[in-house]
């Protein structure tokens, strides 16, 4: 989906269409005081622009979900600092995210692919993988007539936009999803891997991430035609068997990985990052109520998808960004937020408490799905049924795979 929650924001207020829009952090009272302040009866597309937060002067520390095209120009861009991105772009507009509305939006989109290409592989609020081999018509025009339609109906259902990638895998179809953004469409055939995909550089490849890169740069390779130039032996002697094979199949577009449309979740979570360092002793009040209402909002997690857990942890990020993590093992599973609480209240006895503390997280694992009466079910996540369950009609047959 293209910019994704900052488009479910447009939709709410669409007077911000165009703009410089940034979406991070957690609501504060200025975000409370636009909707307040609004005269009774006045929607919120009525809402002037100078009513709505911006970026110049923060000092907070919160960080970018997203942000709109217009905001993008500056060099703002998702995961980097409010702060910083107050240097790039003062004007910019600030808007608290909405996780409620954006997973509403996202069942609805998703909702309108599986009418269309019931085959598909959720990887997360804003992005799939669909199957369309046996989908009448979805080979028309190299599969643009199928991504046209999907397109056209995602935005007739729920006003959004979004840009399909058609590739014969999942790993081309990810970095085609990215060619014609936003509201694109690019098809990449197996002929198109040398003029298309090799003069791109080797981080657009899913995967590679900046300590690869790195590594990779420093010997000279910077595209993905480059790293396909490279002997496979050569590789596997400097990035280890597994991942030098893996390089070398990367650049030369192979990906045999099949599409996954169950699975059941390992773990579920929720954390946050402080405005400010706070103390256990000094902020102990505040910090309770923040460890409260991640136990909420986990349980509240839990009771959506029906799970409960056997392991409770914390997780605590100190100023100097030192990571220490505790878990608590319970008899039997919990899901109730009271139960949380108190498990995660013992995992954190045996974290170190003498450091300023800029965030917390509360994490729930060793999950077991729960029956209609609320009990657990027999043992579902060591049970084979919990491996990925793949389509029959995509066992052993190649794919063509979509990426939104």
């Amino acid at each position: 989906m293209d910019a994704f929650y900052a488009s479910v924001e447009l939709l709410r207020y669409p007077q911000l269409k165009g703009l410089p829009v940034v979406i991070g952090g957690g609501r504060r009272r200025e975000d409370d005081a636009l909707l307040q302040g609004r005269e009774p009866g006045q929607p919120l597309s009525a809402i002037p622009l100078d009513m709505f937060p911006r970026l110049r002067g923060y000092t907070g520390r919160g960080v970018i979900t997203t942000a709109t095209y217009a905001a993008r120009q500056f060099g703002v861009g998702s995961a980097m600092g409010l702060m910083k991105a107050a240097k790039l772009c003062p004007d910019a507009l600030l808007l608290p995210v909405d996780f409620d509305e954006y997973r509403r939006y996202s069942r609805a989109f998703k909702a309108v692919i599986t009418d269309i290409a019931p085959v598909m592989e959720d990887r997360g609020v804003d992005e799939v993988y669909i199957d369309f081999t046996a989908v009448p018509g979805g080979q028309r025009e190299g599969g643009r007539v199928l991504a046209r339609l999907i397109q056209k109906s995602i935005f007739e259902a729920t006003g959004l936009t979004c840009s399909v990638g058609v590739a014969p895998n999942k790993l081309l179809a990810k970095m085609a999803s990215e060619f014609h953004k936003p509201n694109g469409i690019a098809v990449v055939h197996e002929a198109d891997l040398q003029p298309l995909i090799w003069p791109l550089p080797v981080r657009k490849i899913n995967g590679i991430g900046p300590k690869a890169d790195a590594k990779l740069a420093a010997h000279g390779i910077h595209t993905i035609g480059e790293l396909a130039a490279r002997d496979p032996a050569w590789l596997r002697e400097h990035f280890g068997p597994t991942h030098g094979s893996w390089l070398h199949d990367a650049a030369w577009g192979r990906d045999d990985r099949p599409l996954v449309t169950e699975s059941e979740p390992v773990s579920i979570s929720r954390e946050t990052t402080f405005e400010r360092d706070l103390h256990a002793v000094r902020d102990r009040a505040e910090l309770g109520a923040i460890f409260t209402r991640l136990c909420e909002q986990v349980a509240a997690d839990l009771a959506r998808k029906g799970y409960a857990g056997r392991t409770v942890g914390i997780k605590l990020r100190y100023a100097d960004f030192k990571i220490t993590t505790r878990d608590h093992s319970l008899p039997a599973p919990v899901a109730r937020a009271t139960e949380l609480r108190q498990a995660a209240g013992q995992a954190l006895k045996r974290a170190p408490l003498q450091r300023p503390i800029r965030l917390l997280g509360v994490r729930v694992g060793n999950l077991c799905k729960l029956g209609a009466n609320g009990q657990p079910l027999p043992d579902v996540t060591q049970s084979p049924k919990n491996k990925p369950k793949v389509h029959p009609a995509l066992d052993g047959i190649a794919q063509t795979a979509l990426l939104f």
